[in-house]
C-alpha cells in the first residue's frame, strides 16, 4: 500500500475518548472486574467503513505538506513538510492514537503476551495471527469489550514491538527510504529518501530507550554488543546492513546506529536505461560483454549504484552458466538455477571468522564458470585476480571515481594486485551520484576498456569506450578493442558484429516499450533471446508491424 495517498477522510479519528482520561479509566475498570467470568470477542477484519479510520492528522502549524503516502495502511502513513519560514523539510511520520485507557492497556498487554508469544508453536499459521489470537484471549480474560478499532490500535503497537522495529517499523515499511541515522539520545534520526536527499525525521529515542533498541537489533541479528564491544556491524534479518554503537565511549552524543536499506526486487537493465544511468548501446555492449566471458569491475563513490549496476547486467549470464557469488551483506539477487550464494561470517563463539578471502578460496573448487564479489578492498583481490588470469569471468565492485583511482587502488595498499595481473581485468565501469535539472540521479561517467601495459612506459594504457558528457546529459561512443576482441573469437566479419548489438538493442528496447521491470521476468526474456534468438527477433518484428487494413 505504499505510495498510495491517504486522504483527509482516511485520518480522521473516529473514536471519540470519554469527557475526561479518569472516567474512561474508572468505566474500564468496572468492566475489568469480569474478568473472573471472562469475556467473549468476536473478532473481526478491520472495516475502515464500519470501524473507522484508525489514525488521525491535522496537520503542523507552520508546515506545509508537499506529499502524503502510506507505509503500512491502514496504520501508518508519512507526511513530508516543508516549512516555508526555517526553508526546511520535515520526515513526519503519523500512527495511529491511543487514548489514555487504551495506552495503559497495552501496558499491560506487552507484559502479558511477551512469555506466550516466545514460547507458543506458530504452526501452520502466520506470526501475525498468532499474536491477533494472543491479543484476543488476553482482552477475553481480561472481560473488555472493545471495538475493533481499538483491537487493531492494540494489535498494531504489539506487532510493532514484537515482530517489528519498534517506532522505527514505519520507516523500514518506507520503500523510499535508503539510509536511516541516529546520532545519539534525544536526536532526531534523519533518513535519506530518494526524492527528498537527507532530511530529519520526527522520531527520537531517549537514553534508556535507544540503548534498548540497539541491544534488540543486535540481537535480532544474532551479535553480541555491550560497553565492552561497544561497536557492532551486522546484517538485520531483512537484509538490511547495520552498524551499531552503544553507549558514550565512542559516540559521546549517545547510542547511535545507522542502517542501509535495499530494495527485495533488484533493478534490471531496462531500469538502468529508463533511470539513464546508462543508454541502450552501452547495455547492449555490455550484455555482449557478459556472454563472451569478459572480467567487469563497477567503481564509484558511495550511493553511486555501484553494487546496484552489477547485479542488474549479472542478469545477462547464460541460463546454464555455473554462478558463485560473494558477499559481506546479501545484497546480489540472481534468478538463476545454477547460482552458489556465499556470504561472509563473524567469529561465533570460539569458531573462526568465515572471510571474503576464504570464500574466494573456495570458490574456486567449485569450478565456476562466473565469480561475482560483492566489493574488493583487501586481500581477496589478489585471488580475484588470479582466478581472471586462469579463465575465470569475474565481477566487482570498488570504492573509487576515475579510471586511474581504481588501477592506483589496485597495484597499492592494501590491495596489492602486481600490473601484470590487473592487465588481465576487461572492462571498467565509473559511476556517480549526479544532479540533473536539479534532481538526484545515477550515471555511468565511462566505460574504458584495459589494454594491457605499455611497452615504453611500463603503465597500463586504457582507452574509453563510452564517455557521459554532463554538460548535455549525452554519451560519446568511442573505439572498442574488447568488441573487436569478440568478434575475432567467434569469427565474425564487422557486419556480424555490429549487427549483433543492433539486434540486442531492439531486444532491450522491446522490453522496455513492453514495461518489463521484475528480475524474473527479465531474466526469462534473456534466455528464451538465447534459445532461440531467430525466433525472438521474429515475434518482436511481428508486433511492431502494423495491423493489416481491414479493406
Amino acid at each position: 500500500m505504499a505510495g498510495q495517498r491517504p486522504t483527509d477522510t482516511d485520518t480522521h479519528d473516529a473514536y471519540e475518548p470519554e469527557s475526561s482520561a479518569l472516567s474512561q479509566f474508572q468505566n474500564w475498570l468496572s468492566r475489568a472486574s469480569k474478568m473472573l467470568s471472562g469475556s467473549s470477542l468476536e473478532l473481526e477484519n478491520y472495516d475502515p467503513n464500519e470501524d473507522g479510520p484508525l489514525v488521525t492528522y491535522d496537520g503542523l502549524d507552520g508546515w506545509e505538506e508537499i506529499d502524503r503516502y502510506w507505509v503500512n495502511a491502514p496504520f501508518a502513513f508519512v507526511t513530508i513538510l516543508f516549512n516555508p519560514a526555517a526553508n526546511d523539510h520535515r520526515y513526519h511520520v503519523v500512527e495511529p492514537d491511543l487514548s489514555p485507557v487504551e495506552a495503559r492497556l497495552l501496558e499491560t498487554l506487552v507484559d502479558d503476551i511477551r512469555d506466550p508469544l516466545l514460547y507458543r508453536k506458530t504452526g501452520e499459521h502466520s506470526p501475525e495471527d498468532v499474536l491477533k489470537d494472543e491479543l484476543r484471549k488476553r482482552l477475553e480474560e481480561y472481560g473488555v469489550s472493545v471495538e475493533m478499532a481499538t483491537f487493531y490500535r492494540l494489535f498494531y503497537y504489539l506487532y510493532r514491538s514484537f515482530l517489528g522495529y519498534g517506532k522505527l517499523d514505519p520507516v523500514m515499511h518506507d520503500p523510499h527510504v535508503e539510509d536511516i541515522s541516529c546520532d545519539g539520545y534525544d536526536i532526531p534520526l534523519f533518513i535519506y529518501h530518494d526524492q527528498q536527499d537527507n532530511i530529519e525525521t520526527s522520531i527520537s529515542f531517549q537514553r534508556d530507550e535507544l540503548d534498548n533498541f540497539v541491544i534488540q537489533l543486535a540481537q535480532r541479528s544474532g551479535q553480541h554488543i555491550s560497553i565492552g564491544s561497544p561497536v557492532v556491524g551486522t546484517t538485520l534479518p531483512d537484509g538490511s546492513r547495520a552498524e551499531l554503537v552503544i553507549g558514550q565511549e565512542v559516540t559521546p552524543r549517545g547510542s547511535a546506529f545507522t542502517i542501509r536499506r535495499y530494495a527485495e526486487d533488484p533493478l534490471t537493465p531496462i531500469d538502468l536505461i529508463n533511470y539513464g544511468t546508462f543508454t541502450l548501446r552501452q547495455m547492449a555492449y555490455l550484455w555482449l560483454g557478459i556472454e563472451s566471458g569478459k572480467s567487469l569491475i563497477f567503481a564509484g563513490g558511495t550511493a553511486s549504484g555501484k553494487t546496484t549496476s552489477m547485479n542488474a547486467v549479472s542478469m545477462f549470464i547464460p541460463p546454464r552458466a555455473k554462478v558463485l557469488t560473494i558477499e559481506d551483506t546479501h545484497e546480489l539477487a540472481l534468478y538463476h538455477e545454477n547460482w552458489l550464494s556465499s556470504v561472509t561470517r563473524d567469529r561465533l563463539d570460539a569458531g573462526a571468522d568465515i572471510t571474503m578471502f576464504d570464500l574466494l578460496r573456495s570458490a574456486l573448487r567449485h569450478r565456476p564458470e562466473y565469480i561475482i564479489v560483492g566489493e574488493v578492498r583487501g586481500e581477496e583481490a589478489m585471488t580475484l585476480f588470479q582466478a581472471m588470469n586462469t579463465g575465470h569471468t569475474t565481477y566487482s565492485t570498488m570504492h573509487a571515481d576515475s579510471v586511474q583511482t581504481v588501477i592506483n587502488r589496485l597495484e597499492n595498499e592494501p590491495i596489492n594486485v602486481p600490473r601484470q595481473m590487473v592487465q588481465s581485468l576487461d572492462i571498467l565501469c565509473i559511476q556517480s551520484l549526479v544532479r540533473i535539472d536539479g534532481e538526484r540521479s545515477r550515471r555511468n561517467r565511462t566505460i574504458a576498456e584495459i589494454e594491457g601495459i605499455n611497452q615504453r612506459t611500463g603503465e597500463l594504457d586504457y582507452s574509453t569506450a563510452y564517455t557521459w558528457n554532463p554538460s548535455t546529459d549525452t554519451v560519446t561512443e568511442g573505439t572498442s578493442t574488447v568488441l573487436d576482441e569478440i568478434r575475432d573469437e567467434r569469427g565474425w566479419s564487422q557486419a556480424q558484429l555490429l549487427s549483433e548489438l543492433r539486434n540486442r538493442r531492439r531486444f532491450l528496447e522491446h522490453l522496455r516499450e513492453q514495461g518489463v521491470s521484475d528480475y524474473r521476468q527479465f531474466t526469462a526474456e534473456v534466455n528464451e533471446y538465447y534459445a532461440d534468438k531467430a525466433a525472438v527477433l521474429a515475434r518482436i518484428d511481428a508486433e511492431k508491424a502494423p495491423a493489416p487494413s481491414a479493406e
